[in-house]
């Protein structure tokens, strides 16, 4: 698929210097997805949810930085990585800058809940800023009081429990915080 080109958009985004980020939604047999329990690292009362996942580094493709971040993040290495659910541009303020990223979404199932842990090979930046990690039921997202990115998930997740996987990749709307 191809890369976005073209400068700022109606979002104020500049779609040609975006990051490059790759996501897992990962699903353990119940179909509970693995979130990360991240906040802002001046601010801690600043909390939300999000998937595991993170930037390309050098000339690894889109789907061997889903699977090393999935491990760094989480721990979790015995998985394989499913289709292209989903693709979206972001842009967020997170520790002192703006982030501009363009995230590709892989689906990823796992055959019995593993015990997942934050930490092992988090960054610096992410050892300032994630709290921790948990299992979600889709009516659990739902109800979620905190924000949860993408702010469609538990939208998002039970159409994929009910519709399975997408022909080809959803393109999400543009979010901008």
């Amino acid at each position: 698929m191809a890369e976005p080109t073209g400068g700022a958009g109606p979002t104020g985004v500049d779609e040609r210097r975006l990051r490059k980020v790759a996501r897992v939604v990962l699903l353990d047999p119940q179909d509970r997805i693995l979130l990360l329990h991240g906040f802002e690292p001046d601010d801690p009362s600043s909390t939300w949810w999000f998937t595991p996942g993170g930037g390309l580094e050098g000339e690894e493709s889109r789907e061997q930085a889903a699977l090393r971040e999935l491990a760094e993040e989480t721990g979790i290495t015995d998985v394989r990585l499913g289709p292209l659910l989903w693709r979206r541009i972001c842009s967020f303020p997170f520790a002192g800058r703006r982030w501009d990223q363009d995230e590709w979404y892989y689906l990823c199932r796992i055959q019995q809940t593993t015990a997942a842990r934050a930490g092992g090979g988090l960054t610096e930046l992410e050892r300032r800023s994630v709290a921790g990690l948990r299992w979600w039921t889709v009516d659990e997202l739902a109800a979620a009081t905190e924000p949860v990115y993408p702010t469609r998930l538990a939208e998002l997740l039970r159409t994929l429990l009910v519709e399975g996987p997408p022909g080809a990749p959803v393109i999400l709307e543009t979010e901008r915080v």
